[in-house]
């Protein structure tokens, strides 16, 4: 994927003309790369889910959830494997090509494969012994029984399957079965082919853009396993470590760094906190301080260029990429800011150690780190000289980072690579079978005409924009604490997008305030993801990381709300540029 895309430019470069190809062969490795990436996750207990399940206390009450969950999960994975056997089944008999002599249906075989490989893997997570397996055996039988004979559910009421589905990711499903099972038996209650699910599911995956997701993943994990932490913490602390708070300073500007690659706020606090948390403790703060801080700062980077939220976002509402990167900055700064200057309150009134400005030193910290610091230079000017697509771009950044650790400081040894590129596949085959399946709700949705609907709800409702807009933060804020910004990217955007028009809201100034306040749900407890992954990475109860992110949660509540009522924020720099 990353070979493929460098080739094209250098082709456009010397030949004048790309690769007959190379684009349709980056997509669809998108797909196998997603799907064998979910069947790892499965295989390693690592699909992501709602974090209800991790509330409920361990013994024999989480053996009944993991199995019930278990059970539903390999249903609906069967079922969704059967449905993606009809799919290449039809695209085989209609003799579509991806390229001249290579059929399209080979390429498809990833969504079966995976599925399927996905169900079987569920069933032997849902307990030790036969014993214990069994209900997600009958679970993974009754899946396959509704994949093979559909006209038994055809015409009848969702809500049974539905409240079950429900049900099952209370208690720790993954996410995708929600999201997924959801769409098929709304469609068998229509009487339309379950098929619809991974004919959307492929419909996304391939699309022109989405492979940049991958691709910027994995240039953040080469980032992560290096020492460019310890090179961009040493350029901070250079240039900002003499003032009060400064080492604060610091950890929210290197994890708004690390967040803009690697698009998940879970990243960086798994692979960041611990250096973060040991520097801020060796500088005097107190340990609350430094827990709300970094499981705020996670998240911090989801406004900059390359965020990968602001990417989907994107795809799914036919909006320049470049112009929400524009959008994005003065709001992400914003955040940023408001983070700073907190850190810098407790830095005056903690009496944490701060360090003598020395022009010497943060000279050397900017040459020490300076391949760092082009990266996103590097990325942004091919982006924006129209020297590459997004997708390219992004190409250029993985092998970048790739040579970077490898090559020029040798942080990272070629043998332990493909560990790198397998917990990368990891992550992303377990965002895109979520983003797969939620195309497939989406499709369903638009086909019911829920969102004309709630267009002429929220106009017969809502007079004012400025009503609606608090409205709408609120909804948000609910779903970022509810669902992770990738799936939630594709189930609401097609949702609230007329609602904006209707309105009035400017598309990308509605762009960043989704955002935005998906930004802020990751903070909102009880299950804000972050609060959760905090609480694993620094092992500390929940109720401590809750009273430890207040404060940040009120600090970045306000910044939302500026950013929300102050369009300008959003839209100066698109005016500036000429892209208002």
């Amino acid at each position: 994927m990353v070979f493929l895309p460098l080739t094209e430019i250098a082709s456009r470069s010397v030949f004048g003309g790309g690769i007959p190809g190379a684009i349709s062969f980056t997509q669809h490795l998108t797909l196998w790369v997603g799907f064998l990436g979910a069947a790892l996750a499965a295989k390693e207990g690592k699909l992501l889910a709602l974090a209800t399940g991790e509330l409920i206390p361990e013994g024999r009450f989480r053996d009944f959830a993991r199995g019930a969950s278990s059970t539903v999960a390999a249903g609906v994975s069967a079922l969704l494997f059967w449905a993606a056997v009809s799919m290449v089944r039809l695209d085989r008999e209609a003799g579509l090509e991806l390229v001249e002599g290579f059929p399209v249906w080979v390429a498809q075989l990833a969504l079966p494969i995976g599925f399927g490989l996905i169900a079987l893997r569920l069933v032997g997570k849902s307990g030790t012994g036969l014993a214990r397996r069994l209900p997600a055996v009958f679970g993974l039988a009754a899946g396959c029984w509704i994949g093979l004979r559909p006209e038994v559910l055809e015409f009848r009421p969702a809500w049974p399957a539905l409240v079950l589905i429900l049900a099952a990711s209370l208690l720790g499903g993954p996410l995708f079965v929600a999201i997924g099972g959801a769409a098929a038996f709304l469609f068998l209650s229509q009487g339309i082919s379950v098929a619809a699910v991974p004919a959307e599911t492929y419909r996304l995956v391939v699309s022109p853009t989405l492979p940049a997701i991958p691709l910027f993943t994995l240039a953040g994990f080469l980032l992560a396993e290096g020492k460019s932490s310890l090179r961009l913490l040493r350029v901070f602390r250079g240039l900002f470590g003499w003032i009060p708070g400064g080492t604060a300073v610091v950890c929210a500007v290197v994890c708004a760094f690390f967040t803009a690659f690697t698009g998940g706020s879970g990243v960086t606090i798994l692979a960041l906190g611990g250096l973060l948390a040991t520097a801020l403790k060796e500088d005097g703060y107190r340990e609350e301080f430094s827990l709300g801080l970094l499981t705020s700062s996670g998240s911090l980077g989801l406004l900059f260029p390359p965020a990968l939220p602001l990417i989907l976002y994107g795809i799914v509402a036919s909006i320049p990429i470049e112009d929400l990167f524009i959008g994005g900055l003065v709001p992400g700064i914003l955040l940023v800011l408001l983070l700073v200057a907190w850190g810098i309150r407790e830095g005056k009134r903690g009496g944490s150690r701060s360090v003598p400005f020395s022009g010497k030193e943060a000279v050397a910290a900017l040459w020490h780190g300076k391949w760092e610091l082009l990266l996103p230079v590097v990325v942004l000017v091919t982006l924006f000289k129209g020297w590459a697509t997004p997708v390219e771009a992004s190409a250029v950044g993985a092998f970048y980072a790739f040579l970077l650790q490898t090559v020029v400081h040798r942080d990272l040894p070629l043998r332990a690579v493909p560990q790198v590129l397998r917990r990368c596949t990891v992550l992303v085959g377990g965002v895109l079978i979520i983003l797969g399946v939620a195309m497939g709700l989406t499709n369903y949705l638009v086909d019911a005409e829920v969102p004309s609907r709630i267009v002429d709800w929220a106009q017969g409702h809502i007079s004012s924009p400025l009503v609606f807009l608090l409205c709408l933060n609120i909804f948000l804020l609910v779903v970022g604490c509810l669902m992770d910004i990738f799936s939630a990217t594709v189930v609401v955007v097609p949702l609230i997008v007329p609602l904006g028009l209707a309105f009035g809201i400017h598309p990308v100034h509605l762009a960043i305030i989704f955002v935005a306040n998906l930004e802020l749900g990751y903070l909102t407890p009880p299950v804000g993801l972050n609060l959760f992954l905090a609480s694993y990475r620094f092992e500390k109860p929940l109720m401590t990381i809750y009273r430890s992110t207040l404060p940040m949660l009120i600090i970045l509540g306000v910044g939302v709300l500026l950013i929300t009522y102050f369009p300008a924020l959003t839209l100066t720099l698109l005016g500036w540029l000429g892209r208002g």
